[in-house]
């Protein structure tokens, strides 16, 4: 039986629902870089369901851009100080 980082046994669902939310983020940051191979990227649409990953794809978006916006903003706060 799988445990977590406390030694907490933890159930069937949650031992597989983490690797599976890690491998969906790994999916999606490697999208985002673009370095992904065909090999890596059509065994991610064979075993991942699609569509937590597209709400992952959205939020990771969403974040980039809010991300970018908030650098662009706090340099422009700089450079008319």
């Amino acid at each position: 039986m799988k445990t977590d980082a406390n030694g907490n046994a933890l159930s069937a669902t949650e031992a597989s629902r983490k690797p599976l939310a890690l491998q969906i983020l790994l999916a999606i940051l490697w999208s985002f870089f673009g370095v992904r191979i065909r090999v890596d990227l059509q065994a991610d649409f064979a075993r991942l369901p699609i569509v937590p990953v597209i709400i992952a794809g959205v939020i990771a978006a969403a974040l980039l851009v809010g991300g970018v916006l908030l650098a662009v903003r706090l340099v422009l706060a700089q450079a008319t100080g």
